[in-house]
């Protein structure tokens, strides 16, 4: 057989088993199958039937291994990582050596991509891997797995312990979190990360344990606050179980109804009169009673479940707006707080308004409070377009934990702010401290310049309700004035309340 004859056949060959590793086979299944049927019978079409599609099974999974000698992608999917993982195990077992895993979160990417648009998001995420391919020795694996996500896997290694590890990913979280220059601007990240070694495990771990390890430290890490490094350890796996236990449970009780408004008091500050309520998130646990929010709004954010609380919030407090008010009681406005999740959703104004229009409640008895960061962040897209929706529509837009963002005198115009929520940082111990009270002062007197409302939070003695109210703030709230309670308990409160006003008024004027 000549050379061109033998190049022909091999090609045809070739070609033939591409089709049969690639999805062409698929095609040609009815055919092969009838042909089978013909010649060998009802056995020969059943081999043909279960044994082609496992070729092509078999096939498309060798194709989706990524080989660890190769260059790997910028972007590798999260799924291939614990092969890869494994791979390098096997190889650092084989010579007794060890290897590890780390995984790094950029925080503030999708505030570049709302600031800067997705183009700059992505040169930054670029130079971020480039950085870290930089910055890691001959043969580590650096590759991105998510929009804000890396991961290294460390070659083989005589000396990766505790320490070392350390080291390393301080090395790593000061490089990536060194600013960034392009033409859209300078930009500044935070970088967190999470990682575990081979050694920590007695025994020899799989690929997908050491990654899982790594995620663990990492899911720590965040929860730590900004620019936090940890390392896996045997007691984080007990606690992510109770995080994955408490993920199930209070999703249940969303369904359930067991999640509920409580309402806390704002008073003017002129009359004593209530002016709006607060609806703050309680659990009540069958079992555990009140659980507070900060035990459980992180496992919503986690499960994302915000938005869906968001919708019960609302509906339940607008039922206790229309109870309040066929009993009799005076409450001008409920405020609901709004997630920056619920805030970029493109049918938020709409749905708002068919709840409100279901309640038969105008749209000026419902507050929507803002955290002073979201409108900071979000000039421009679909969250400013809802927040000016929102307020064209009637409701009150309300500025909350004013004084701990960066929003500017322009973005409140713009967004048309009623009220800022002063932080209660600016109200402790304001009775006791001058420059606590000058700063005070100082944010009193802007609101006043640019014509907003003002409500001081977190008010919790006399002192400071009465130096509040010289000052010319207009509303309080706090433990000094009521707790959180529930619809029922607010309207027997609210019923007091009125009566201890009218007696002070009646005093007021016996003594004149």
């Amino acid at each position: 057989m000549n050379s061109t004859l033998r190049a022909g056949l091999s090609g045809r060959r070739a070609q033939i088993s591409g089709w049969l590793r690639g999805a062409h086979m698929l095609a040609f299944l009815p055919a092969l199958s009838l042909a089978g049927f013909w010649l060998g019978g009802e056995m020969m079409l059943i081999a043909i039937a279960l044994g082609l599609p496992a070729l092509y099974g078999i096939s498309s999974g060798a194709r989706n291994r990524l080989d660890p000698d190769a260059p790997l992608p910028d972007l590798v999917d999260s799924a291939a990582a614990p092969g890869l993982a494994q791979q390098l195990i096997d190889r650092a077992v084989a010579v007794n050596l060890s290897t590890a895993c780390l995984l790094v979160e950029a925080e503030g990417l999708d505030s570049v991509a709302r600031q800067s648009g997705d183009a700059a998001a992505q040169a930054l995420r670029s130079a971020l891997l480039k950085r870290l391919r930089g910055l890691m020795k001959r043969g580590d694996k650096v590759m991105r797995t998510g929009d804000s996500r890396f991961m290294i896997l460390l070659a083989p290694s005589p000396r990766l312990d505790l320490e070392a590890l350390l080291t390393l990913a301080d090395r790593v979280q000061r490089t990536l979190e060194e600013p960034v220059s392009f033409e859209t601007g300078t930009h500044y990240l935070s970088v967190s990360i999470g990682f575990c070694g081979s050694l920590r495990f007695q025994d020899k771990p799989s690929g997908a344990q050491l990654v899982e390890a790594a995620q663990t430290a990492l899911t720590e890490a965040l929860t730590q606050g900004p620019s936090a490094i940890r390392a896996w350890s045997d007691s984080m796996r007990a606690q992510r179980r109770a995080r994955k236990s408490l993920l199930d449970e209070v999703e249940r009780a969303l369904t359930k109804g067991q999640i509920q408004p409580w309402f806390q008091p704002q008073i003017c500050t002129s009359t004593g009169r209530i002016t709006g309520v607060e609806a703050l998130a309680r659990w009540i646990h069958p079992e555990r009673g009140i659980v507070p929010p900060m035990e459980f709004l992180g496992a919503l954010e986690q499960a994302r479940q915000l938005d869906r609380l968001s919708e019960v919030m609302l509906q339940h407090s607008l039922t206790a707006m229309r109870g309040w008010d066929a009993a009799g009681i005076d409450i001008p406005r409920v405020s609901v707080n709004f997630s920056d999740i619920e805030l970029r959703s493109p049918h938020l104004v709409e749905r708002i308004k068919w709840e409100l229009d279901r309640f038969a409640m105008p749209a000026s008895r419902l507050g929507v409070e803002v955290l002073e960061t979201v409108i900071a962040d979000s000039p421009e897209g679909v969250t400013a377009r809802n927040i000016v929706g929102l307020s064209q529509l009637g409701c009150q837009i309300d500025l909350d934990d004013f004084g701990t963002g960066h929003a500017s005198i322009a973005a409140l115009r713009r967004f048309t702010v009623h009220r800022l929520k002063i932080d209660r940082s600016f109200v402790t111990r304001v009775d006791r401290d001058e420059d606590q009270r000058r700063m005070l002062a100082a944010v009193l007197g802007l609101a006043d310049r640019l014509g907003l409302e003002t409500v001081a939070e977190g008010v919790e003695s006399v002192a400071e309700h009465a130096l509040l109210s010289q000052l010319g703030c207009d509303h309080v709230q706090g433990f000094g004035i009521a707790r959180p309670m529930p619809a029922d308990q607010l309207a027997a409160w609210a019923g007091q309340h009125a009566e201890r006003i009218a007696g002070a008024q009646k005093l007021g004027r016996g003594a004149s």
